[in-house]
């Protein structure tokens, strides 16, 4: 019964956590954590404890499937490189440099420990994201943010495990190289059969909450396996929800698509919710294992500060190269649109393709489609980091959004108690998530206006709103004009033309749901292309299964 009670009172905390946060313009993560490190030091509330391995393996892959679920896959494949450097290199780097400067102030640790507190806070934590969106930058700020968030937790748990492992023999650096390449490689093959098998088995069954319920099951069916497969489960909760994302639209109705929207969000919103709330109500437990141990309080707060420190100032001098590679590939792609753009107009009139000086002609008419859509793709590739380049103002935005949350501190609690200072480690992990999640993360929002990196323009926004408008009722007068002869459709079209006389929603209801199929094809062509923002045609592909949905309901299935 006291659990039920707990557990009642933390929905609804996390549900007035969240009210209250919009009312003060503050992430509800930043206020869960402040409630549960007040409700903390309230005499006679009992101390928390969580056995990590429920956050691990138990919270964390239905939240990266949920994110990696309405992840743009396109956007993330744009940004594929700069991600796998701030997943995989930066955590690397951060462990390393971590690991380095705390061995050499704490001895008594040891490399191997120190190595392992590196890995604990290298991990960002992905409620930036939420942070930066509402305060409006670009989407590729947001995209780069989302995709190290999704992957980072990945390369931080096999560096611990291998830190760990040192702690008691000797590891090499080539093995956990290896380790590492095979976790990742089991994950993205076990994720992509999972998401697959998913959408297979989803797309046979008629009602929207069943579907919906097996989808519950795919992080743990891609997580489970692909860790005893020594792979890496969270890799693989990832791309199963990549997989599912962008599969979504062939193999699920929109019924099942809306009730996985509204359902998957009020999960995210509970797990995450408790996830900060438990964070902050652990500080009595902390602290007390701490005491518990002899341990210096002001150690673990000065460790914890320069720690924090470190971490920012490491990826300040990671983001720096990195930014200026991703402005060459930039400026290289635009040295080569010209040419490309000429493919594409011989292309439009005629199969014959003309390149660097050789001509080449295409007799299969698909073939040549898809020619045409890979080229296209590779255009708006080249317009995308156009667009929007990053600089000095991007790459603070980048830095400061770089905190660290609730996978911190969780993989501190997954050390060994015969860890060196392991209540310190503890603690440290603590401070160091809670300082940049309520410091870094109260000041995002102020920070981002005060250095005013890129934001979409709103000219550019609403021509793009307009052609993609276009596009669609291009779709929609051709569907008309294929059954022109039918007396009801042309009494349709007459009716459509007079602005004063708007049919009626009943009407044809059978041509209407055509017309909506034959938007939502054009729709998920120009996504196959990349031309238009990702954002932008999710929101057209949602206001379309909303009209489907509503016509289906008024006829009656």
């Amino acid at each position: 019964m006291e659990l039920l009670i707990i557990g009642v009172c933390g929905l609804l905390a996390i549900a007035a956590c969240a009210v209250l946060s919009e009312r003060v313009e503050v992430a509800a993560p930043l206020v869960l954590v402040v409630v549960g490190l007040l409700v903390s030091i309230v005499p006679g509330v009992p101390e928390f404890a969580v056995d990590p391995e429920w956050i691990l393996a138990g919270v964390l892959p239905p939240l990266l499937f949920s994110s990696a679920v309405s992840m743009p896959a396109m956007d993330f494949r744009r940004e594929l490189g700069a991600i796998s450097g701030l997943s995989v290199l930066l955590v690397v780097l951060s462990t390393a440099v971590l690991g380095l400067v705390v061995n050499a102030l704490v001895p008594d640790l040891g490399l191997a420990a120190s190595v392992a507190l590196g890995a604990i806070l290298s991990p960002t934590d992905a409620v930036a994201t939420s942070i930066v969106k509402k305060v409006g930058v670009a989407p590729r700020i947001t995209t780069l943010l989302d995709g190290e968030s999704l992957l980072n937790d990945a390369t931080a748990l096999v560096v611990l495990r291998a830190a760990i492992a040192a702690t008691a023999a000797s590891v090499s650096v080539g093995g956990v190289l290896a380790d590492f390449v095979v976790a990742v490689v089991v994950a993205v093959v076990v994720g992509l059969v999972v998401g697959r098998l998913g959408l297979v088995v989803r797309s046979r069954i008629r009602q929207a909450p069943v579907s919906t319920v097996v989808s519950y099951a795919l992080p743990f069916a891609a997580s489970i396996p692909a860790e005893e497969l020594h792979g890496s489960g969270l890799v693989a909760a990832v791309v199963a929800g990549l997989v599912t994302g962008q599969g979504a639209i062939r193999f699920l109705s929109p019924q099942h698509r809306l009730s996985d929207r509204q359902n998957w969000r009020t999960v995210e919103t509970v797990l995450e919710g408790g996830i900060f709330l438990l964070m902050g109500l652990e500080l009595t437990t902390v602290l007390g294992d701490l005491r518990a141990d002899a341990g210096s309080v002001w150690a673990g707060v000065g460790l914890a500060a320069l720690a924090l420190v470190l971490t920012l100032a490491v990826r300040a001098v990671f983001l720096a190269p990195l930014i200026t590679i991703q402005n060459r590939f930039a400026r290289r792609g635009a040295s080569l649109r010209p040419r490309l753009a000429g493919v594409d107009e011989k292309l439009q009139v005629g199969n014959t393709i003309e390149f660097r000086g050789r001509s080449r002609e295409i007799d299969d008419p698909e073939r040549a489609e898809r020619f045409r859509t890979r080229l296209r793709r590779k255009i708006a590739d080249i317009d995308y980091l156009l667009a929007v380049p990053l600089g000095p103002r991007e790459g603070a935005v980048l830095v400061w959004a770089g905190m660290r949350g609730a996978v911190t501190l969780a993989a501190a609690q997954t050390l060994p108690e015969d860890t060196p200072l392991r209540s310190l480690l503890v603690f440290v992990a603590f401070l160091v998530a809670a300082a940049s999640l309520l410091v870094q993360g109260g000041t995002l929002a102020w920070f981002v206006r005060l250095v005013k990196p890129a934001a979409p323009d709103p000219d550019e926004v609403a021509a793009e709103r307009g052609e993609l408008i276009d596009r669609m009722r291009a779709a929609s007068w051709t569907v008309l004009e294929q059954h022109a002869a039918n007396p009801q459709v042309a009494e349709f079209l007459e009716r459509s033309a007079d602005e004063a006389q708007r049919p009626d929603p009943g009407d044809l209801r059978a041509l209407r749901l055509e017309m909506i199929e034959a938007q939502r094809t054009a729709l998920v062509a120009a996504r196959a292309e990349g031309t238009f923002d990702a954002g932008a045609l999710t929101t057209a592909l949602e206001n379309l299964d909303a009209e489907q949905i509503s016509i289906e309901l008024r006829g009656g299935g």
